[in-house]
């Protein structure tokens, strides 16, 4: 089966609303489609990028059919940058009638398909399943544990300048006290999970968690710990380091205090919702390089306010530190509005994104989806509503108290952002996506500036356009300094023409290497200096 749309470049138009101190901008048209719709639930979706190939893309999620009861985990492919996609609602991989969900996802360095889900009785426990064809047909099932477990979140070390590269590490819960943090790993021989390791001891309980590989080949691992008794609110994160691939842990069990919003929210259906961690960290050789970034769900704990807010940690030395928290949604505080589920994930350029579900623009039972981004390491935010229709949330009977599922997602390539997340408006949970031109924010972000010079795209990866206002044909002189001001290059552009005030220039041909810059431009009527960042 396969799904095709259209590809369109987006229009762009900057909103002021009234209740909110600062610029929100929206995507329009910001075209949403199902990448695979069916009558079967689809829901806490998952996306990946292939490591070689940024052409190829796998999404999963929960997948169920209630008569006749069945439950699996979805399989989506694309092999070209999410504008077609073929799969399956169910994994194929043996024995298929145990299969429990709660995919973790990933693609190794060899385009490996890796993918690891619950068991149901008599196969309790985790398990994994590998395809060596794109998702077209999968391994029996290779054990993990046995234990009683959450979800386990999955990640693959794919830095060639690592000493585990190749590794694929998996991190869950234990449900049996004291609820630790548990790990195994796999090399080239997808076979052999290694014996689970216990990460930490923890006082009350862990709950959640997620795991990132950082260009070194560290493992960093995070989780939720949460109040001793019901509803298990999340009260801590805690954070752990291997530099040995997961033999060994560096632990701390409170690295910041959190509110999490563990509960039902009534007015959107008694959905159950969380706090758990959701983690990235910034692969790239830009000025943020190593950076971890940690999103949670918060509320009455500031700089959350009273209704649920998007709380960013951010730790710039490797996780031995961590910085207060960042109020990440930039509506008016207080406000009565909902903003809950988000994940996060830092793209080629170093740019950190977050989308989650957000009703500040609809009814408060209903709700749509919102992309924050910033460029300078979560100091500032851009917004974008990146649904183009809202919609009214509802639990999945059968399936626990107000479950509707508990993860989104996002992934990218090299010119647009590309999220996942779960929307019932065809009367079942299916995944919805849109593509996020790169591109197109650069432009938004540049037409929204009002100090006379536009730099975009910024990060740049080689062209940068440079867009000033001029009313005369006048010289223009532009100087590319470092940080401490020493000239790199500078141009002399005699009688440019007012008519065409976009500058645009090859910074490879410049032979200019990769960093922080800062440009100034000056005119007989200017001098202007902005600060580029140069990503190829």
């Amino acid at each position: 089966m396969k799904y095709y749309y259209r590809k369109v470049c987006s229009l762009l138009i900057l909103v002021i609303c009234p209740l909110i101190l600062c610029a929100q901008l929206k995507l329009i048209p910001s075209v949403n489609y199902r990448i695979y719709p069916s009558n079967v639930t689809q829901t806490e979706v998952f996306i990946v990028k292939s490591p070689q190939n940024e052409d190829l893309l796998f999404s999963s999620c929960n997948t169920l059919t209630f008569i006749p009861f069945f439950v699996s985990e979805g399989i989506y492919v694309s092999d070209d940058q999410g504008y077609n996609w073929v799969g399956s609602d169910s994994c194929n991989g043996t024995p298929m009638d145990f299969h429990g969900g709660d995919p973790g996802i990933a693609i190794d360095k060899n385009d490996r398909f890796i993918l690891t889900r619950l068991g149901r009785t008599p196969f309790n426990g985790l398990y994994a399943h590998y395809s060596y064809d794109k998702g077209k047909s999968w391994s029996q099932q290779v054990p993990i544990s046995t234990d009683d477990l959450e979800r386990a979140a999955i990640a693959s070390d794919i830095n060639s300048n690592s000493s585990y590269y190749g590794n694929t590490y998996a991190s869950w819960v234990k449900f049996a006290f004291p609820f630790p943090m548990m790990f195994s790993r796999v090399g080239s021989d997808l076979e052999q999970w290694l014996e689970p390791i216990q990460i930490n001891q923890p006082e009350n309980r862990s709950a959640g968690g997620d795991i990132v590989v950082g260009t070194s080949g560290n493992i960093y691992t995070c989780w939720a710990g949460v109040a001793d008794e019901s509803p298990f609110k999340e009260v801590h994160v805690g954070f752990a380091i291997s530099e040995d691939g997961g033999y060994d842990w560096n632990v701390n069990e409170k690295i910041f205090i959190i509110n999490g919003i563990t509960g039902l929210l009534p007015e959107k259906g008694n959905i159950r919702v969380n706090g758990l961690p959701n983690m990235a960290i910034d692969n790239t050789d830009g000025l943020r390089s190593g950076w971890i970034y940690i999103v949670t769900g918060q509320k009455n704990l500031l700089p959350a306010g009273t209704d649920p807010d998007i709380i960013l940690n951010i730790s710039t030395d490797g996780g031995l530190t961590w910085s207060d928290g960042v109020r990440v949604n930039q509506d008016a505080i207080n406000n009565g509005k909902t903003q809950y589920f988000p994940t996060i994930h830092v793209d080629n350029y170093g740019a950190v994104n977050i989308i989650f579900y957000d009703d500040r623009n609809t009814s408060i039972d209903s709700t749509g989806v919102y992309l924050a981004r910033s460029e300078d390491g979560g100091s500032t935010w851009r917004e974008f509503e990146i649904s183009d229709h809202n919609f009214a949330p509802s639990a999945i009977g059968g399936l626990g108290q107000g479950y509707q599922g508990d993860n989104i997602d996002m992934t990218s390539t090299e010119d647009a952002l590309l999220p996942v997340w779960m929307d019932n408006s065809t009367g079942i949970y299916q995944i919805w996506s849109t593509r996020i031109y790169i591109s197109d924010i650069d432009i938004i972000n540049a037409n929204s500036d009002k100090n006379g010079i536009m730099i975009y795209p910024n990060p740049s990866g080689d062209i940068i356009n440079i867009k000033f206002d001029s009313h005369v044909m006048e010289d223009v002189y532009l100087k590319i300094l470092d940080l401490d001001g020493n000239m790199v290059k500078g141009l002399t552009i005699q009688n440019f023409n007012a008519a065409n005030n976009t500058i645009s220039l090859s910074l490879k041909d410049l032979m200019i290497e990769d960093g922080a810059y800062l440009i100034n431009l000056e005119t007989g009527s200017m001098s202007i200096t902005k600060k580029l960042i140069l990503s190829k």
